[in-house]
């Protein structure tokens, strides 16, 4: 038996203000246009959706960035942004840290009438994100912790950490919407990091 199987674990919960970042898609539209094709074409290819808290109509496998290139850019941009708003947002700067992100998981899903997800969280990923690429007014917003809600608008995304708990009511109109996972690994070259 192992000295970790004799501890007692108690659960504890502790009310804290985590930050959650905004953006403006409009300059990478084409990106966006892209992800929708993949969507569309994963659809297709993958129609069966995973096993999953998300019950929408449908949502792609849980890697589609490694199913359909088309969504690679996008998360290219998603990494882009999180490391410009990690000096503000996480008091941190990735590069001088000798940090990196990478996106893990990526994946589509188009809410129709009456879809919902289920109130979870996306530990152990360090960010998670959702990009609205439809959203038609007065769609479910994106609900955080029970307290805070999020309208979404067509071309924006939001980023939280991996460990907020949020849910989609059940929407009354149409939202498609590509969600990510990002987790911090080393970067290419950590000693000159150290250096630096």
């Amino acid at each position: 038996m192992s000295e970790s199987s004799s501890v007692h674990v108690v659960g504890a919960s502790v009310q804290t203000e985590l930050p959650v970042i905004i953006a403006e898609l409009g300059p990478i539209a084409d990106r966006l246009q892209l992800a929708r094709e993949a969507i569309n074409e994963l659809r297709i290819s993958h129609p069966q959706s995973p096993e999953s808290n998300v019950k929408s109509v449908y949502m792609s496998p849980w890697k589609s960035h490694m199913l359909n290139a088309k969504l690679m850019p996008l998360c290219a941009s998603v990494v882009e942004i999180a490391k410009a708003a990690a000096p503000k947002a996480w008091s941190g700067e990735l590069d001088s840290l000798g940090l990196d992100l990478l996106v893990t998981h990526c994946w589509g899903a188009i809410y129709e009438q009456a879809d919902y997800t289920a109130p979870h969280n996306h530990w152990p990923a360090d960010l998670s994100c959702v990009v609205y690429l439809e959203a038609e007014t007065g769609c479910a917003p994106l609900v955080f912790s029970k307290t805070s809600a999020y309208q979404p608008r067509p071309g924006t995304l939001i980023m939280f950490p991996g460990i907020t708990m949020h849910e989609v009511p059940a929407t009354p109109g149409r939202r498609v919407v590509v969600a990510m996972n990002l987790f911090k690994q080393l970067g290419l070259d950590p000693m000159a990091a150290a250096a630096g």
